[in-house]
């Protein structure tokens, strides 16, 4: 299944550089959406969710789903989003567009928060927000009807949560919602 592509808010520049997000991976299947905040730059750069090779986000899903193993091979970003579509899984950010220097949550300006409730997903039973600085959208988001989730942030800059507490933390939701 591909993933839906949802045209990012288009921004004129004002103050500064205005940067542009990243399309959603969602399908008609998606049970569970996680949402970070604004990709970094390796991830706008290869236009690739967490595709910083220190952001744990492959990591715990390969840990959560072991068999079959994740996609590796030329059309690598393409497999990995199938993969994690065939499981339910949808990825996206709450931001479509902001100001911001570096990959730092710290260091976004004038944010624009993507239309969520637009994505229209039959099937969600569950929105877990990757990091702090996405989850401050929660009250937004807990007004579509679904449990919503804080999750440790698998960035690498989230250096106080080892590897195995993001991968509990993770791991309960997943099992709350059916998708182990």
């Amino acid at each position: 299944m591909k993933p839906t592509a949802v045209p990012s808010p288009t921004v004129a520049a004002t103050a500064g550089t205005v940067l542009t997000g990243l399309a959603p991976i969602v399908s008609p299947h998606t049970r569970v959406l996680i949402l970070g905040s604004f990709p970094g730059v390796k991830s706008l750069e290869r236009q690739q969710y967490y595709a910083h090779p220190q952001n744990q986000f492959w990591k715990i899903l390969q840990a959560l789903w072991p068999d079959p193993l994740l996609p590796t091979g030329a059309d690598i970003y393409r497999a990995r989003c199938d993969w994690l579509l065939d499981r339910g899984l949808g990825v996206w950010d709450v931001y479509g567009a902001c100001e911001r220097e570096g990959s730092l949550d710290t260091a976004i300006r004038s944010p624009v928060v993507n239309d969520i409730a637009g994505l229209q997903l039959p099937k969600l039973a569950a929105i877990a927000h990757n990091g702090g600085e996405s989850f401050k959208h929660a009250r937004h988001t807990r007004t579509l009807g679904v449990p919503v989730y804080s999750l440790p942030s698998t960035s690498p800059a989230n250096a106080s949560w080892s590897f195995e507490r993001k991968l509990a933390a993770w791991r309960e939701v997943f099992v709350a919602h059916h998708l182990l």
